[in-house]
């Protein structure tokens, strides 16, 4: 069973994040069957269907970057040995990650009968997450990553002035920029290849500063440097930051959408993965949108009755729930698009239902003996 450690033992303002994130995660996976299916592999039924998924999904980008920030503020810079680390963070991130990547494959297949694509997901395993069942579990292949370097980095932070890691951020601020200027290469240059990168070469110059590394020391940076301030003095850093990161996250998705096609709108699913070039994680708006975020999250401290009986327990159950939310959402999506109701309302509604559904199975799950291998 998950024990709940008093309020006064944590970082309050983590456990907000995470069940804030948490449902930002869900609610982008709601959104997906507005612009991603048919036989091609991107399909936009209508000009509504476009503005609604631009309007709310570009400004749920910094869910996963949020994760690792919290991440960062509580491990970063180590406060055990390697070891120790690693032994804890594998045991509640690794096991119920396989036992859920297990889960993904043979439960379609049981209910299905069908043990084909179960016996070739089997076989791609080894090599990647399965696109078709799991695709949603990239990001702890992501976090193995970041937990891989954490033990190296720590010395490295723990020994830099505050001057030098501000420069570190700001040369990984400017590789968020990359993914907008590689359009720009192609139509220069054909290629969108940049400094040293070539057909035979992916690692360029920014290859090594670049990716969730950054978020792993803005956490760092945020804990160390960034002291308390009043909400006054938070928003006027934060909304700034936000309407900039948003204003070229949607803009960026709402610009490479072929909207001269027509609605419905069908094309190759890599339609749609450039249309997501400004939602990428490790991208300036996206950037942007988490520093607002996460400055404004940071300021909630609320631990009253709220906070020890919904927010403290979701948010240790927060894993676990991002784990098994695909099996909730999508017969509960199915349902609710059967309603007849707008755009709008399918995304929230199918969210909020698969939000609480998880949260109740994942509190039920960790009544189970060794449940912490379960749901984490």
């Amino acid at each position: 069973m998950t024990t709940l450690r008093p309020a006064a033992e944590r970082v309050v303002f983590l456990d907000w994040l995470r069940v804030i994130a948490c449902f930002m995660v869900i609610l982008v996976h709601c959104i997906e069957p507005f612009y991603l299916g048919g036989p091609e592999g991107t399909y936009i039924a209508s000009w509504g269907n476009a503005f609604w998924t631009t309007f709310i999904n570009s400004a749920l980008r910094p869910a996963v970057p949020l994760f690792v920030l919290a991440s960062s503020y509580l491990l970063f810079p180590l406060k055990t040995d390697t070891p120790t680390f690693f032994r804890r963070r594998f045991t509640r991130v690794l096991v119920p990650f396989i036992i859920w990547t297990l889960l993904y494959l043979l439960v379609p297949a049981i209910i299905s009968g069908d043990f084909g694509a179960a016996a070739e997901g089997f076989k791609a395993l080894p090599f990647n997450f399965v696109m078709t069942s799991s695709g949603h579990l990239w990001f702890v292949y992501m976090l193995i990553g970041v937990y891989l370097l954490m033990p190296m980095l720590s010395p490295w932070i723990e020994k830099i002035s505050r001057k030098e890691e501000r420069g570190f951020l700001m040369l990984w601020a400017f590789t968020t920029i990359l993914p907008l200027l590689r359009p720009l290469a192609v139509a220069v240059t054909g290629s969108p290849d940049l400094w040293g990168e070539c057909p035979w070469n992916p690692f360029g110059t920014f290859y090594y500063v670049s990716g969730f590394i950054g978020y792993l020391v803005l956490g760092h940076y945020i804990r160390k440097y960034a002291g308390e301030t009043s909400w006054k003095k938070t928003l006027a850093v934060a909304i700034p930051f936000w309407v900039v990161g948003y204003a070229v996250t949607a803009g960026g998705f709402w610009g490479f959408m072929p909207r001269e096609l027509g609605f419905p709108l069908s094309a190759p699913y890599e339609t749609a993965v450039e249309m997501e070039t400004t939602w990428n994680f490790c991208t300036f708006g996206v950037m942007m949108q988490t520093v607002g975020y996460f400055l404004v999250i940071r300021k909630i401290t609320a631990s009253g009755w709220l906070y020890d009986h919904i927010v403290l327990p979701i948010s240790k159950l927060s894993y676990g729930m991002y784990l098994m939310h695909m099996f909730v959402l999508t017969p509960v999506f199915g349902w609710v698009s059967s309603w007849g109701v707008t755009t709008p309302l399918v995304m929230l509604i199918s969210a909020a239902m698969t939000y609480v559904i998880c949260a109740i199975a994942a509190r039920l799950l960790s009544f189970l003996p060794k449940s912490r291998y379960i749901v984490g």
